[in-house]
């Protein structure tokens, strides 16, 4: 089975090794028919401390690293803001 490929922005590094990204979807409203923004925040492991606050990056389904943090860094997506 394929691992989960997410891409999302940089949202804090201030812990070693990790960064937080934060992942943007839209999905349809059941009701409303209207698509609707829905964001999660996730962990993901960055072994070089190389991402900076405000990249996009790329970020990959892997085993459990700790609690919450089970993603690992792919690398940058291209077209940081």
């Amino acid at each position: 089975m394929p691992k989960r490929i997410l891409s999302g922005i940089v949202v804090s590094n201030v812990c070693d090794k990790t960064v937080t990204v934060n992942v943007t979807r839209q999905v349809k409203h059941p009701r409303y028919m209207k698509y609707v923004r829905i964001s999660k925040k996730y962990l993901a492991h960055d072994s070089a401390n190389a991402c900076k606050i405000g990249e996009v990056v790329s970020i990959q389904e892997s085993r459990p690293i700790s609690k919450r943090k089970s993603w690992i860094v792919l690398g940058e997506s291209g077209g940081g803001q």
